[in-house]
């Protein structure tokens, strides 16, 4: 079961680096996506967090 993580982990390094390579504009806007998802989030449990206080 390690083995095959291991290998999907290198099969997933692999793809990544492919996808910067071959389009380095389109790797970059699906970055900018996450981090914007990851910060809508964040902003949104702040929110629900401030009102449980208030």
């Amino acid at each position: 079961m390690a083995q095959a993580k291991k290998i999907g982990m290198y099969l997933l390094l692999i793809f990544v680096l492919y996808t910067i390579i071959t389009s380095p504009s389109r790797a970059a806007d699906l970055v900018q996506v996450g981090f914007e998802g990851i910060s809508g989030a964040a902003k949104s449990v702040g929110t629900f967090m401030t009102g449980l206080i208030n």
